[in-house]
């Protein structure tokens, strides 16, 4: 369900579909790199303003799925204009920071991003570039990022499949906005 808080700024409406808290776990795989799968926890917020946003935290999973250490870290903003373009600025705990750009697909929640721009600290690794393909698909939201480096050319590195995260006061805000004409045996409600 696409929730559209009443505060959000109306450039943003495009992007209701990402806010929110996210959770899911997924498969990272790139040359050089422990191949593993991870859990991930992912959240888009606002305030607002014309942006959303953006935090995410990976972390290794054994065979059990359980967390055996953080993978990487990443936050930053992103906004949308009146043509769907998409704009990201994204921090790396990796010592790498990212301008991305990229569309919203017509008439579907999808969005496909490329760098830009990409400045790296002395203690980043290579990294030269990347894609990212998000997409809202049956209320989830799934994303696949490709990375580049001076050694090894453009591939998919990580992907994942996330489920939006329900709290009580999401339960509680929900109730408090069904009609009072709701039915008493629950079956009428769907004739």
């Amino acid at each position: 369900m696409i929730e559209i808080p009443s505060d959000l700024h109306k450039d943003l409406l495009p992007l209701a579909f990402l806010i929110g808290n996210w959770a899911g776990a997924g498969v990272h795989d790139f040359p050089g790199s422990e191949k593993c799968n991870f859990g991930q926890e992912l959240t888009f917020s606002h305030d607002g303003r014309d942006f959303l946003e953006y935090h995410s935290h990976t972390w290794v999973l054994d065979a059990d799925g359980n967390k055996v250490r953080p993978l990487e870290s990443e936050s930053g903003f992103w906004r949308i204009d009146a043509q769907r373009k998409v704009e990201v600025v994204m921090t790396r705990d990796d010592g790498v920071v990212e301008i991305w750009y990229g569309d919203l697909a017509d008439k579907k929640p999808q969005i496909d991003l490329v760098t830009d721009a990409v400045a790296r600290t002395a203690a980043a690794g290579p990294y030269t570039g990347g894609k990212r393909l998000y997409g809202y698909v049956k209320s989830d939201l799934m994303w696949v990022g490709e990375k580049q480096t001076p050694e090894v050319e453009l591939r998919p590195y990580m992907s994942a499949h996330l489920k939006k995260v329900v709290t009580p006061e999401d339960v509680e805000r929900w109730a408090k906005a069904l009609p009072d004409d709701m039915p008493d045996d629950g079956i009428a409600f769907f004739k």
